[in-house]
């Protein structure tokens, strides 16, 4: 009896590890994915979904000074979400005259947003390869069941994760915004 007992948590053990395994292994694909979707789109092609099923695709990619280059997806939605930053309906595109709002979780591709710092750089590259340049300006937290996201008509960058960065429960109403200025777009940046 010992030894079946021993044996089933063995089996228990071995199948929790091999399904974080098959998530972890999923989620690095995507990356993968999007990323590719991403290149054939700046190779002068439409865009595209990263893969046949997908609700989101590719818009821009997002520089965080000191940080890793992030793909940024079309849509604020869950599902777009779980895969990377998200560009919100109704923004501006990178350079346009209207603020370019990028949402994203505070836990995974935002969870360093916390330490960008007033003057810091943040660089933006549309679907046509040029890379925007921002200077963050303000950072604020604002409760979002009293405050609508502020939405300018200037070239304006806000990104937006919820808030505290250290909670334990998702879903409260705080949300940390930074907001940088519009600097200049021309010459591709070293990342």
């Amino acid at each position: 009896m010992r030894t079946l007992c021993c044996l089933l948590c063995l089996t228990a053990g071995l199948w929790q590890l091999g399904s974080a395994g098959w998530q972890l292994a999923k989620a690095q694909l995507a990356q993968i994915l999007i990323a590719n979707a991403w290149e054939a789109r700046l190779q002068g092609g439409a865009a595209q979904k990263p893969w046949p099923w997908a609700d989101t695709w590719p818009v821009a990619r997002l520089q965080l000074a000191g940080q890793a280059p992030l793909m940024v997806l079309a849509g604020g939605s869950g599902q777009s979400l779980a895969f990377g930053p998200g560009m919100l309906a109704g923004s501006g595109h990178p350079g346009e005259l209207r603020t370019t709002v990028i949402a994203a979780h505070r836990d995974t591709h935002f969870a360093g947003l916390e330490k960008v710092q007033r003057g810091s750089a943040v660089y933006l590259q549309d679907p046509h390869g040029r890379w925007h340049t921002y200077r963050v300006a303000e950072m604020r937290i604002v409760n979002s069941a009293r405050e609508r996201l502020p939405i300018f008509a200037e070239r304006g960058l806000l990104l937006v994760t919820c808030y505290p960065f250290n909670a334990l429960t998702a879903g409260g109403p705080l949300r940390y915004l930074v907001y940088a200025e519009y600097q200049s777009a021309g010459k591709p940046v070293q990342l």
